[in-house]
């Protein structure tokens, strides 16, 4: 078991057959591990959602979404403006990871302080919560990835495919 993963931080259960958290900061480990499983969250949803809902101002858009990611990856398009928004994102979090890596800072990984309905009440609930992101965040990268290969073997979106009942594991 590396001696960085002590246990002190959710979901570390000392995995690291590779030995990567010897030669790279934990703490920025984790802090790409919440920020891709946040990302693949919100893909594998919206992967889904547009299989079944396209946007009245997109009639022409597939449905299918590798075709549908050819159709929108265009500079002037709407995954430019996603690249722009992303660029602005990161360029001002970059600072706060800096400090956390560095030392300079207490914050944990992941944690911006946002929590505007104020579900965790206490720190039994944060510790849960924070679980719960980690575990769930796994599971979408994971799922995204099958959703992306899937739909590129068979050229049919899951939803089609169960629907057809033309599912190919």
């Amino acid at each position: 078991k590396p001696s960085a993963l002590d246990g002190s931080m959710a979901g570390d259960v000392g995995f690291d057959p590779l030995g990567i958290s010897d030669f790279l900061n934990i703490k920025w480990l984790r802090e790409a591990e919440l920020k891709h499983g946040r990302i693949c969250m919100l893909a594998a949803l919206g992967w889904l959602v547009q299989e079944i809902y396209t946007f009245p101002f997109y009639p022409g858009a597939p449905h299918v979404p590798t075709a549908a990611h050819d159709y929108f990856a265009k500079w002037n398009g709407p995954l430019g403006q996603i690249l722009l928004f992303t660029s602005f994102f990161e360029i001002m979090t970059t600072p706060a990871i800096i400090q956390m890596v560095t030392g300079e800072s207490d914050r944990m990984p992941g944690d911006f302080k946002f929590d505007p309905l104020k579900l965790a009440k206490n720190e039994e609930t944060m510790k849960k919560f924070q679980l719960n992101e980690v575990k769930n965040g796994r599971l979408a990268m994971i799922a995204i990835g099958g959703l992306v290969h899937q739909a590129w073997l068979t050229n049919m979106g899951a939803i089609e495919q169960l629907q057809s009942g033309k599912f190919i594991p």
